[in-house]
C-alpha cells in the first residue's frame, strides 16, 4: 500500500466532536463526525490482514478512496472484525470528516 491505514481495535466506536479555526480572526466552530466510507468481507483466511492488503489498496486508488484521504482530518483507519455468521471477517474504514464533506461524500456515493 502507499500509504499504511493504522489499525485501531476489533471493535470500534465513531466520534463526533468540534474544532476551533480562526477564519478572518474570528473563531469558527467545525462539526466533525466519524463516518464508516468502505466495508468489505473476507473469508475465513489464515491471515486476514495479510488478504486484506488487495481490498484496502483497491479502495485507497480508487475515485472515493482519494477524495476521502484528501478531505480526512486525520488519517483514515481500519478496523476488523470477526464475521460469526459466514465464518470470516469484516473490515470497515472510517474517516473523521466534516459535517459538509460528509454531505458530499453520501450524496456522491450513498450511505
Amino acid at each position: 500500500m502507499a500509504k499504511n491505514f493504522p489499525e485501531r481495535s476489533e471493535s470500534y466506536r465513531l466520534e463526533h466532536r468540534f474544532r476551533e479555526v480562526l477564519v478572518d480572526e474570528q473563531i469558527k466552530i467545525e462539526e466533525i463526525k466519524e463516518i464508516v466510507v468502505h466495508r468489505f468481507q473476507l473469508g475465513d483466511v489464515e491471515d486476514p490482514i495479510l488478504y486484506a492488503g488487495e481490498p484496502l489498496y483497491k479502495w485507497q486508488q480508487s475515485d472515493q478512496g482519494q477524495w476521502v484521504i484528501e478531505h480526512a482530518i486525520e488519517q483514515p483507519t481500519w478496523h476488523r472484525q470477526a464475521d460469526i455468521y459466514n465464518y470470516g471477517f469484516q473490515f470497515a474504514i472510517t474517516a473523521k470528516l466534516k459535517v459538509e464533506d460528509i454531505t458530499y461524500f453520501n450524496l456522491k456515493w450513498g450511505v
